[in-house]
């Protein structure tokens, strides 16, 4: 929500990086209104069971957080390979009605990509009632469904291959691109500065790449369901917390916006309490 805010009402961020960037907390709190909600609710009232329609609402979450955060990065990616390496054609090619095209484009792909697959789910009737992990999503709900679920089980690899290929792809290609362009510059701190921001996000990136592909693929493979809870509750747990401190506080511009605000609003309280 900091991140969110201090983009959101601070005039001088409205600039293509951070619209696109603003598009990151929002998916990180689906993510974290998937988990933790139920998470509390199961912790308060030691139960663990879930509704028919609480679990598909989880599972929609869980699927349009994972998606959304794969193409965010992705696009993320390609707007600082064209901000770094195509700087002459950025502010032509990054116009505010591009932008909008954009930023609609990113989530109409996600919400598509992922309401197909659930409404191909819900034909199906339920007829096991113990969940494979520890919260509800596609690859645990068709374990619970008795019928045929061949061409759901196709249809979601192919998803799954479709958005995690061309995400690495792009990436790869990007910051590939990118490290080279920082590599081959003279200036020693913009070649520091580059290296070591694009570096990070790198990481974070294949990281989340790893660990979702590890989690949709190990349903269909002999590993662990303890291995499989472990890293699947990861990919909820840890990037609503790091994405807003990598992608956004350690960002120089929103770092001392959000320490001028901060400071505004001490020196206010200091005012009222010494009047």
């Amino acid at each position: 929500m900091t991140v969110l805010l201090t983009i959101a009402l601070d005039r001088q961020l409205h600039k293509p990086m951070y619209a696109l960037l603003i598009n990151l907390p929002i998916n990180d709190m689906i993510g974290a209104t998937a988990l933790f909600p139920h998470l509390i609710h199961s912790i308060i009232s030691q139960s663990t069971s879930i509704s028919n329609l609480a679990c598909y609402l989880q599972a929609l979450l869980v699927h349009l957080y994972c998606g959304g955060s794969l193409v965010i990065l992705t696009v993320m990616a390609f707007d600082r390979y064209l901000a770094i390496c195509r700087p002459l054609r950025y502010h032509s090619l990054m116009t505010t009605s591009n932008l909008r095209w954009i930023i609609a484009g990113m989530w109409l792909a996600d919400v598509v990509l992922v309401g197909s697959l659930f409404l191909m789910l819900t034909r199906f009737r339920l007829c096991r009632w113990r969940l494979a992990d520890i919260y509800c999503n596609n690859p645990s709900l068709m374990k619970l469904v008795c019928e045929n679920t061949t061409a759901n089980n196709v249809f979601g690899l192919v998803i799954t291959m479709l958005m995690q290929g061309t995400s690495m792809l792009t990436v790869l290609f990007t910051y590939g691109h990118i490290l080279l362009t920082c590599i081959l510059n003279r200036q020693a701190d913009a070649r520091s500065k580059a290296l070591r921001t694009c570096g990070t996000h790198l990481v974070v990136f294949v990281v989340f790449e790893l660990t979702t592909l590890f989690t949709v693929l190990s349903h269909r493979l002999s590993v662990s369901p303890y291995l499989r809870r472990s890293v699947g509750v990861s990919i909820l747990l840890f990037p609503p917390i790091l994405n807003p401190l990598i992608y956004g506080i350690n960002t120089k511009e929103i770092r001392s916006k959000v320490l001028q605000a901060f400071c505004r609003k001490n020196k206010k309280i200091k005012n009222k309490i010494s009047f």
